[in-house]
């Protein structure tokens, strides 16, 4: 590539990069069409304006500028990101599902989420992200509610769930408008969970 073929190309892909909305996930790997080299010289010119931020090796977002900072896309839009770069599903596990569903305050340090691809830890800026392999029955759930559901749940344990727990569930419960799915879902929890959420179904 000449010297003029090479300033072209790396604004055609700058301005592709600048026509991102801002929340934007992006990974060295999307743009095969180039050299590899060169789009990594043209990423970490951009993010030396500021257009980008690095996450981790490969790993890119577009952040929001507001007037308190940065404002970056939550670790759960990058998970899912990788996970679609990957073509594979992920999904909350542990502690990272208690607080999806708001059965936990904290705020964890470290993401637990279970993958039908690759185990892997990510660093995430200053975040740890695990990808643990997950059986196929965890990504068998057709509502994403009952889905997290058994992962918090898993993770709370029977004898923890007092009536503070039981309400947000109910919560939960009565909002999911895919009555008929939801149905079939609770009836493929393990069992000591189903005797908690099934009698939710008739409220």
């Amino acid at each position: 590539m000449n010297k003029d073929s090479y300033i072209e190309e790396s604004k055609t892909l700058k301005s592709r990069i600048k026509a991102l909305p801002v929340d934007s996930v992006l990974f060295r790997s999307d743009y095969p069409e180039y050299h590899s080299e060169f789009v990594g010289s043209t990423l970490a010119e951009l993010t030396e304006s500021g257009v980008l931020f690095k996450m981790a090796q490969g790993i890119y977002v577009k952040p929001r500028k507001s007037r308190f900072g940065l404002v970056f896309p939550s670790i759960e839009k990058i998970v899912q990101a990788i996970a679609m770069r990957d073509n594979a599903e992920v999904l909350p596990s542990g502690t990272t599902a208690l607080n999806a569903l708001g059965l936990s305050t904290q705020v964890p340090m470290n993401y637990s989420y279970l993958t039908s691809g690759s185990e892997r830890t990510i660093k995430l800026a200053n975040r740890q992200v695990v990808l643990k392999r997950g059986v196929p029955k965890n990504f068998c759930y057709k509502t994403r509610l009952i889905a997290l559901l058994t992962q918090a749940l898993r993770a709370l344990k029977q004898e923890n769930i007092g009536d503070s727990e039981i309400q947000i569930i109910r919560e939960l419960i009565a909002k999911e408008t895919d009555k008929e799915s939801l149905a079939k879902d609770v009836d493929a929890m393990p069992g000591w969970m189903k005797r908690i959420i099934k009698p939710m179904l008739n409220n």
